[in-house]
């Protein structure tokens, strides 16, 4: 977007005390302008449509048009940059990425408190977030080509494959888990950059489009083929002679795509693989690095069907991968060399 004008921002939310506490917050920031607000989802269409937003702040429990709905109604007549401001709860956690789908950006939880330090901490990280967002390229919905993907020299195979994530990462990892097949014949470990206390209805959310188990890995647990495991909130994962091991984060991107995926490449050397997907900075590059120089196979989403290049562009800018594949052709890819050569199933009586 233009630097030289400010960043506009629509604040939707059905109570007006958060909305006038998150205007409050967001104007303390001279590069940010409160264009509207809106109580309910109708007015945020309407508004959406009359203003033009660069970024919109969207509560999920809304009169009228909930928040999904508003979102799609909006990515599909004004499409704008979307960041969820949402409770934790049950129901907004699965709300929530339904409002992914529809094609919001990012989630923040609620602030649990209303005054005081903690208010004024929670206010950076909010205006933080919408200003990195203002960066963000604004993506319609668009049909991804079909691309066919590489063929692996003399079959490469791996015993386990790591993804990591960021913005626009949970439809991403969607699309790529939803057409793989249930005998998958590894485990496969996924970094995703998200709000502490999203976790579990990520998690619930994935179960529902793949035919793979999906769960949030537990401290030693032991991973098996045809299941999908994340980190428990505020912990990276890592794995150790193919057990899950948690630890509290030390700051950084949370969950670390480069510790997982260079755990990875310690354990399996070139048995590994690894991808990294959409989102904003460079983590996972340097995991993925140490994956293709243990021998292991590695890929990164191209440009064209990435939200945000940031990430995968980093990786193959230092050389972790050459195989920049557009979102549709990675569960293939995956699937191909995850599957077990012909020549390493036993043979019948009379071969």
């Amino acid at each position: 977007m233009n630097t030289n004008r400010p960043i506009r921002v629509l604040v939707v939310d059905d109570s007006p005390t958060m909305v006038n506490t998150m205007a409050t917050l967001l104007s303390q920031e001279p590069r940010i302008e409160i264009v509207g607000r809106a109580g309910d989802g109708n007015r945020a269409v309407s508004l959406a449509r009359l203003l033009r937003p660069d970024v919109i702040t969207m509560d999920l429990l809304l009169p009228g048009l909930d928040g999904p709905a508003a979102i799609a109604a909006i990515m599909s007549d004004a499409p704008a940059r979307i960041l969820v401001v949402s409770a934790v709860a049950d129901r907004g956690a699965d709300l929530g990425f339904q409002a992914i789908r529809a094609g919001a950006l990012e989630l923040i939880a609620k602030p649990n408190v209303t005054s005081g330090e903690e208010l004024r901490k929670w206010g950076r990280e909010l205006t933080n977030s919408i200003c990195l967002m203002a960066e963000v390229p604004v993506i319609s919905r668009r049909k991804i080509r079909e691309v066919v993907p590489p063929l692996l020299s003399k079959g490469a195979r791996v015993d386990i494959f790591g993804l990591a994530a960021s913005t626009g990462g949970p439809p991403a990892l969607a699309e790529i888990l939803s057409r793989l097949p249930k005998d998958l014949p590894v485990p496969i470990v996924v970094a995703q950059h998200i709000t502490e206390g999203f976790t579990p209805g990520m998690v619930r959310w994935l179960s529902q489009v793949t035919p793979l188990g999906v769960s949030i890995a537990r401290d030693g647990e032991r991973l098996e083929p045809g299941k999908v495991y994340f980190p428990l909130d505020g912990h990276d994962l890592t794995i150790d002679r193919g057990l899950a091991r948690l630890s509290p984060t030390r700051g950084g991107p949370c969950p670390s795509g480069d510790l997982l995926l260079s755990s990875l490449s310690r354990v399996y050397g070139g048995r590994a693989g690894g991808g990294v997907l959409t989102g904003m900075g460079d983590d996972g590059a340097r995991g993925l690095l140490d994956i293709r120089r243990s021998g292991g196979v590695t890929m990164a989403q191209d440009e064209a069907s990435s939200v945000v290049f940031g990430m995968p562009k980093a990786a193959l800018d230092i050389g972790a991968t050459e195989q920049a594949l557009p979102l549709s052709a990675m569960p293939d890819f995956i699937r191909n060399c995850c599957l077990k050569p012909s020549y390493d199933r036993p043979r019948g009586d009379g071969a």
